[in-house]
């Protein structure tokens, strides 16, 4: 032990000590467990090194629910994941890389006054955003297409992929295949065609995009959604397709009035021929009812003309001549005409009542 070193602990011994007298002051006896204090046990200080080591090296770590261990030996990718939980490694020699399994989300539009994650800006925790995807149209101009990504690296497959893509994985297979989908698909129409296919575009976009992303080897991605959101137009393009817009609603409105307008004249003349219907059904009833009542006035008649024998005109002729002789009985100035053959009743003329009336004149 050097010189310096033995000075120290003497100076760390009871001073009512006394010196031991040594010839070997070089320290040829001497190691630094013989100078430890007598009471701390050797087990204990060995235990002591270990956790000191562990603690410096750190050969373990843990991963969480939602992610997958990738194992590397000397540079090597072990193809088995490491799933949740705490793994050993040694360190120098190996390493652990935790990688995210969870459904990640990337947007793609210019608004950046909207917040995404936890207050970061660009990239948390698997939410990414981009700006617009610009596209030109059949035309030649330029639109801005909003959408929202979502997708999830598949973890079975997970060192392989982080093998052969790298950490950046996600600018390689999503990032660069939806724009260019995006590009393919809104290319084939014209600015004022967008917002009318806008269906139509949202699920070419959707097939194409998870189509090409499944066609990778080992399918290393897995496609949740591809959400269209926006489309955005050049303004005049925008302002021309308002102005159709706005024409077109003219045009409906119109029609609308154009159609309110037939009912209500539908409704009015189907008034007038319930009306007139009425009409012809009470004259047709009031018809019917003449024509009914002479009817049987006729049979009445028929049926009195009939039962008019000869016999009884002349019965009923005595009985009329009768009342008249009774009659000449009260007032004999009175003048009977009598008709031929008796078929009309005779005709009383009060001949005292007119000479008095004479008589009054002059």
């Amino acid at each position: 032990m050097p010189a310096d070193m033995n000075d120290y602990f003497k100076k760390k011994k009871p001073s009512n000590t006394p010196p031991k007298n040594n010839q070997n002051s070089g320290g040829d006896n001497e190691t630094p467990l013989n100078s430890m204090p007598k009471g701390i046990p050797s087990w204990a200080i060995i235990v002591g090194i270990i956790a000191f080591t562990l603690f410096s090296f750190k050969p373990f770590t843990i991963i969480n629910s939602g992610e997958v261990g990738i194992k590397v030996t000397t540079g090597k990718f072990e193809q088995t994941p490491l799933k949740a939980g705490l793994h050993f490694y040694i360190p120098v020699l190996q390493k652990i890389i935790p990688v995210n399994t969870r459904i990640r989300l990337i947007t793609y539009s210019n608004d950046m006054n909207r917040e995404i994650g936890e207050g970061y800006r660009n990239f948390e925790g698997g939410l990414r955003r981009n700006r617009a995807i610009p596209v030109l149209d059949k035309r030649g101009l330029t639109v801005n297409i909003d959408l929202a990504v979502q997708y999830s690296l598949k973890p079975e497959s997970a060192p392989a992929t982080i093998e052969k893509w790298g950490t950046s994985w996600e600018e390689k297979i999503i990032n660069s295949k939806v724009r260019e989908v995006v590009r393919d698909v809104v290319g084939q129409y014209t600015a004022e065609q967008l917002p009318e296919k806008r269906n139509e575009i949202a699920s070419a976009i959707q097939t194409k995009v998870r189509e090409r992303v499944e066609s990778l080897p080992n399918q290393p991605v897995i496609l949740s959604s591809v959400e269209l959101r926006n489309i955005v137009l050049p303004p005049k393009i925008k302002e021309k397709i308002e102005q159709v817009q706005a024409a077109k609603q003219d045009v409906t409105i119109a029609e609308q009035m154009k159609e309110k307008a037939k009912q209500e004249a539908q409704r009015k003349a189907e008034i007038a021929r319930g009306v007139a219907e009425q009409n012809r059904i009470e004259a047709q009833g009031e018809a019917d009812k003449i024509r009914i009542e002479a009817q049987e006035q006729a049979k009445a008649n028929k049926l009195l003309s009939d039962s008019l024998t000869p016999a009884l005109l002349q019965l009923e002729q005595i009985k009329t001549q009768g009342k008249f002789n009774e009659a000449l009985k009260v007032n004999k100035d009175a003048q009977i005409f009598l008709t031929p053959g008796g078929a009309v009743p005779n005709i009383w003329v009060d001949a005292k009542a007119k000479q008095q009336r004479i008589m009054g004149q002059q």
